[in-house]
């Protein structure tokens, strides 16, 4: 199947930009915009006073030009110095405080939509999970944020800033000489502007390489270095390093390229700039020779050649920046742009879960519709009984506890829980109803007591503490250095199976669920850990509603009914000792796993 994050169309910059207002801008926040507002004006008083300054210079120099008289501190010249200095400290004053305004602002976007994209993301369904590289959708995000945080210095504090400047400094330019410098000066910028933009867009493919060739080499990184040990056994590390390897010659090779063309950027804007300083400082020096204008007007036009000179510099180091940042923007906003395939009715039902009581009522399922994985399954679990579920490998009993927690929907059918439909039911409430012992246990890699805990965060220490007895794993952890605070590394590889196991079991223990399900959850265990983990288990697990899916018929001998699936389809059910009357697939099962040691 096609991840839905490759049939989004492309969004133009406008769009992505206005994806970023309401963050700017939120709703209910009348702090924030007030300080946006505030901002502005700042922003506003900070470049009349930049454009204010250049005439007080050109004032002095005419004055000190015409006077002959000796310089007092109360002289015109004097004074009209210390107010350049008075202006050009007050500029600087004014900008500042726009920024100190603005950084709250800035962060509180940056942070809204990386939760956003977080929260989101974890709302998607497994579907997108198993298809999408965890290495990459990091970078995605990282980058992402940190694109937010570009766009808006940028654009939202310099770009516009300086275009507003430049206006000013045309219009007073206008006002006070001719419109020949106006004239140049916009054909200056039109051109300066047009280059840029022309061959940026043109860089963007190396950059767009760049990212992509990143995001496979650090997804290959991150899967080789989680499956360390696997890599040593097969000694394939000059396998990974190659695979590795690849990722990085293709971005070193668009990294080239890109700094290539970022240099043939930077002449051609320089050639531009410089062709446009020389035109406007020709025109001042004849107008001067002509009597037109003064020495200080001549000084005044340069002044101003190089308060645009900056601004634009910027503009067009700041245009490459924006459009590389929306790019990265572009790829988070898509996130949120995949569509939840699991979602809550608009009126979900209350539940609490009295009975606990699990009913598959005629349930059929897919991944695919050429390949259907369950038939017509119908079975029930009544309040406080254990019901086993086996079958070969494919026959689709993990499937069932995918469905049950509802991590795809079925294709037709129900399931229900004390008689509602979970599809009317918030998937909080479903999901807080069950727990989960899994065949393959991963851990954070945080302390052990983080583990545990994570059952119920906010679980009481004694709460933990008596999980961890019931689970047959608090006197292993108290003989241990640092006891509950030890680290249990990368997906919990410092602990053996069957700690990890009794981890699961006391962190499911903690959140005191409704109904039990184990997933082949000792199945990769050692008989003599097996039997440990069964008899923690059976204790657990006693008084519940309890659904066991097991590729070991010794684990479900005890259950109350046995269920066994084939190829999706559920042909024998009863109890152990009438399976093997039957003489059916579990009797056969049953003498296979007994001929072949699995049974003892």
């Amino acid at each position: 199947m096609k991840n839905a994050h490759s049939t989004l169309d492309k969004k133009s910059d406008l769009t992505i930009l206005g994806l970023l207002v309401p963050y700017l801008w939120p709703k209910g926040r009348i702090d924030l915009k007030g300080r946006v507002l505030i901002a502005f004006f700042f922003l506003t008083i900070s470049k009349i006073i930049n454009v204010y300054m250049p005439i007080l210079y050109k004032e002095s120099i005419d004055l000190l030009g015409l006077s002959s008289e000796a310089l007092t501190w109360l002289s015109l010249p004097v004074l009209i110095i210390l107010a350049y200095g008075a202006a050009r400290l007050g500029a600087q004053v004014f900008n500042e405080l726009k920024d100190i305004i603005t950084a709250k602002v800035e962060h509180y976007a940056m942070r809204e939509v990386a939760l956003d994209t977080f929260k989101h993301i974890h709302k998607l369904s497994l579907r997108f999970h198993l298809d999408r590289k965890m290495g990459g959708l990091s970078r995605t995000i990282e980058r992402g944020v940190k694109g937010i945080e570009t766009v808006l210095r940028f654009s939202v504090f310099n770009i516009i800033p300086g275009l507003f400047e430049m206006l000013f400094v045309s219009i007073v330019l206008w006002v006070m000489y001719d419109i020949s410098y106006v004239i140049i000066i916009f054909l200056t910028l039109f051109s300066y502007i047009f280059a840029t933009i022309q061959m940026t867009t043109w860089r963007i493919t190396f950059v767009r390489q760049m990212f992509s060739s990143e995001n496979d080499s650090n997804t290959k990184a991150i899967d080789s270095l989680l499956n360390y040990e696997t890599v040593k056994y097969f000694g394939n590390e000059d396998h990974e390093t190659e695979r590795y390897d690849v990722g990085l010659r293709t971005y070193a090779h668009a990294a080239i390229k890109g700094k290539q063309s970022l240099s043939a950027l930077n002449i051609t804007q320089g050639l531009i700039i410089s062709v446009g300083l020389v035109a406007l400082m020709l025109m001042a020096a004849f107008d001067v020779r002509n009597g037109l204008m003064t020495v200080g007007d001549f000084v005044l036009v340069n002044t101003y050649l190089i308060q645009l000179y900056l601004p634009l510099n910027i503009l067009g180091f700041a245009y490459r920046e924006i459009k590389l940042s929306l790019t990265n923007m572009e790829e988070m906003f898509d996130l949120l742009d995949v569509p939840h395939e699991i979602t809550d009715s608009k009126d979900p039902l209350p539940f609490s879960s009295k009975d606990a009581c699990v009913t598959f009522e005629n349930v059929s399922f897919d991944y695919n519709p050429d390949r259907a994985i369950l038939k017509n399954i119908s079975f029930e679990v009544p309040s406080g009984k254990t019901c086993a579920i086996v079958g070969s490998s494919g026959a689709g009993k993990s499937t069932i506890s995918r469905l049950l927690f509802r991590f795809y929907d079925i294709t037709k059918g129900a399931i229900k829980l004390d008689g509602i439909d979970i599809r009317d039911m918030s998937q909080k409430d479903l999901r807080h109803a069950i727990g989960m012992v899994p065949q393959d246990t991963v851990l954070f890699n945080d302390t052990i007591y983080y583990n545990i805990a994570y059952g119920n965060p906010k679980a009481p220490k004694e709460a933990v503490l008596e999980a961890a007895r019931l689970a047959k794993i608090h006197d292993f952890i108290e003989t241990l250095p640092q006891g509950y605070e030890t680290m249990v590394g990368e997906r919990g590889l410092k602990l053996s199976g069957g700690e990890k196991q009794r981890v699961a079991i006391a962190r499911t223990l903690l959140k005191r669920p409704a109904i039990f399900l184990f997933d082949e959850a000792t199945s990769a265990l050692d008989t003599q850990t097996e039997k440990e983990i069964q008899k923690s288990i059976k204790a657990v697990s006693a008084n519940h509603t309890t659904l066991i899916i097991a590729h070991r018929l010794s684990t479900v001998i005890d259950a109350d009914q046995i269920i066994v699936l084939d190829h999706g389809e559920i042909i024998e059910r009863g109890t152990h000792t009438d399976l093997l009357k039957a003489k059916g697939l579990y009797a056969k099962m049953w003498k296979k796993q007994l001929e072949g040691g699995e049974i003892v």
